[in-house]
């Protein structure tokens, strides 16, 4: 029998040195590719995010004629006619006396416009003439923000009761949506729009007049 000697061929040491070196370059090319591109993300996500970003109902229509070429109301029907809050006017009168009295309560009172965004158009906005113009054309109808109404109602008091007076305003309901063209795109776009509601005073109210027996500690302390 012979013995047959197997020698296995081994790489000389230059050799497996290169093949070292090239597999570390293309890891480091794979983790700057990975750097990259992962950067390239980071940096651009923010600028899409601000682009895609609604600004507010209230932002958007602070800048009608500032900022924009074009800031209209489009009615979606016609004005309605509706009751506003019901509320006590002017001081209470307890009549103290056996007989039924008649009192002359004077009093005033001031009626606000509201609208959906929940904001003053006369106060930080800075648009009441674009809101009043816009709503007065699309109606041919004067929008008012506010009114006040002063008088003297008379309320007759039996005997040991109070008596005082509510106040109901006449206001008018409006419905529709804000056009607004920019000269240039704001947040991205150059078109927005904006569902809007409001309720504004008509200057007019209707008048109840009220009584209910006093309570113990009501006379008390006013007989």
């Amino acid at each position: 029998m012979t013995d047959s000697t197997h020698t296995e061929a081994r790489p000389s040491p230059r050799t497996g040195a290169r093949a070292m070196m090239s597999r570390n370059r293309a890891r480091g090319a794979a983790v700057l590719v990975a750097l990259v591109t992962t950067g390239a993300g980071l940096i651009a996500m923010p600028s899409a995010q601000a682009a895609d970003t609604r600004p507010s109902d209230a932002e958007l229509l602070s800048k009608c004629d500032n900022g924009t070429k074009f800031c209209v109301f489009h009615p979606s029907g016609s004005m309605e006619k509706v009751a506003g809050p019901t509320r006590k006017v002017g001081d209470e009168d307890y009549n103290c006396t056996s007989l039924t009295q008649r009192s002359s309560i004077g009093w005033s009172d001031t009626t606000e416009e509201s609208n959906s965004l929940g904001l003053s158009m006369t106060v930080g906005l800075g648009w009441e003439g674009v809101f009043s113009t816009s709503i007065t054309t699309s109606y041919e109808h004067t929008w008012r923000h506010a009114t006040t109404e002063s008088s003297t109602t008379s309320v007759d008091v039996r005997p040991g009761q109070v008596g005082w007076v509510t106040r109901t305003p006449d206001m008018q309901k409006v419905k529709g949506t804000y056009e607004l063209i920019f000269k240039d795109r704001f947040h991205g776009k150059r078109y927005w729009y904006v569902p809007f509601e409001a309720t504004g005073p008509l200057g007019t109210s209707s008048m109840a007049q009220r009584t209910r027996p006093m309570t113990d500690e009501e006379k008390a302390n006013h007989c």
